[in-house]
């Protein structure tokens, strides 16, 4: 059964969901664009049994806090709110789509923090960064980040009920999982935060997004800064059309011991179209 409690992080007020009994080895569960905690509960409710499942609202989203400032997304502050919230002792840290970047955050710059990653369908900035500067087909289907960016994004989102967020949360995939009390409560967290703070996640980010077809030279940057050391699980939807495989090449130069994992009828949201296979990977990895 999942419980939910509010936390106080680093000063402010954040939504918490659980699963599990406390005692089993902590999960922390961390969602992506456009989501919130709550969205993880199918996989969550598959793992409780062996984990000790932990959701948050992360900042800028549903009960959680959510402010106005750009900066206040930056990824150093949201790697914090993440660390406060998982305390001295490490845990196993998961992330899917945005909540990847906190995850790997965590683990390249909190590594005492995190005993285990897994990531689905999200990607490691600098694989990431060098793939959307490529000017290739990644750069083509990044460009809705350079759209979310402009301000006033969030407002045209909102509008008719959530049209144009439901479109945008949909194109290309197969969101069939979407609808009734899932819908509902998806669309409930979305009035409760606003978007704003969720778009301040691309706006905050130093990613640069080529025009297709116009690559970009990178500058050099500390490539060891960006080390992962833990053992890592990738877990693709091979049908995503927002990530494509070229974000992820070149992640074995980041992570030493790295276990990719593929499932074939899926798309970017995996975690929604596969629950009981994709906890089965999760378990068998970790056993």
């Amino acid at each position: 059964m999942m419980r939910m409690s509010q936390r106080d992080l680093n000063g402010h007020r954040f939504a918490v969901r659980e699963w599990g009994v406390e005692g089993l080895p902590k999960l922390l569960m961390l969602h992506g664009f456009p989501e919130y905690g709550g969205a993880l509960n199918a996989l969550a409710l598959r793992l409780a049994d062996a984990f000790h499942c932990i959701a948050p609202d992360q900042r800028g989203y549903g009960a959680s806090y959510a402010p106005h400032a750009v900066d206040a997304y930056e990824l150093q502050v949201l790697v914090g709110d993440m660390a406060a919230l998982i305390g001295p002792e490490p845990v196993i840290v998961m992330g899917h789509d945005w909540g990847a970047a906190v995850a790997y955050g965590l683990a390249m710059f909190r590594p005492d923090l995190v005993s285990h990653l897994i990531v689905a369908n999200g990607v490691h900035p600098i694989t990431f960064q060098r793939a959307i500067a490529a000017g290739g087909a990644q750069s083509a289907a990044s460009q809705y980040i350079n759209l979310l960016r402009h301000e006033g994004s969030e407002d045209a989102l909102a509008k008719d009920n959530f049209a144009r967020l439901m479109q945008l949360f949909s194109s290309k995939m197969d969101t069939s999982w979407l609808r009734g009390d899932v819908l509902e409560e998806q669309k409930k967290a979305w009035r409760q935060s606003g978007l704003r703070g969720m778009i301040n996640w691309y706006r905050a980010s130093p990613l640069v997004v080529a025009d297709p077809g116009k690559p970009l030279d990178l500058p050099d940057m500390p490539l060891e800064r960006f080390m992962v050391h833990c053992p890592h699980l990738l877990i693709w939807g091979e049908g995503d059309t927002a990530l494509l495989p070229e974000a992820t090449k070149g992640l074995e130069d980041f992570v030493p011991d790295l276990t990719r994992a593929s499932i074939p009828d899926a798309d970017h949201w995996v975690l929604h179209q596969h629950p009981g296979p994709v906890a089965t990977l999760i378990r068998d990895w970790l056993s």
